[in-house]
């Protein structure tokens, strides 16, 4: 059912995935040039891929276990995502010229945040779901 709160949750995800992307900067040059996530193939591929799973997992809603799935995939996605910024911010501070770091880093974790509040949602219902099939 899609009045449901993870479909809320879920919608939220897709949006700091697919939407915060063209407004927050991953990091700014030394030359005054701000990197965003699109100018970067494949971490635009990553959260482009992130929000298309949260979408697709809103309509799978006849089959919770293969929401939870979708889920925890779109997690796992979000956590690579997280460590090449991990990653890539260690090797922009050891610059002769410094480097900022922008807010657009921390996007995969307030997704991971979204994608896992609506993990415990199915989880919820899917509880609830068994717990109805055992009284018949």
């Amino acid at each position: 059912m899609l009045q449901r709160i993870q479909t809320v949750y879920l919608i939220l995800a897709a949006a700091v995935s697919g939407g915060l992307i063209y407004v927050f900067e991953l990091w700014t040059l030394p030359e005054e040039v701000k990197v965003f996530a699109k100018d970067i193939n494949y971490v635009f591929a990553g959260f482009i891929t992130s929000a298309f799973f949260s979408v697709v997992t809103i309509f799978r809603y006849k089959n919770r276990k293969s929401q939870f799935m979708l889920g925890r995939l779109n997690i796992i996605l979000n956590f690579i995502l997280l460590g090449f910024f991990v990653y890539q911010s260690l090797n922009l501070s050891g610059e002769t010229n410094i480097s900022e770091k922008g807010i657009g880093m921390l996007i995969p974790i307030i997704s991971i945040v979204f994608l896992a509040l609506a993990n415990k949602a199915i989880k919820k219902d899917e509880d609830l779901v068994k717990s109805v099939d055992r009284l018949r």
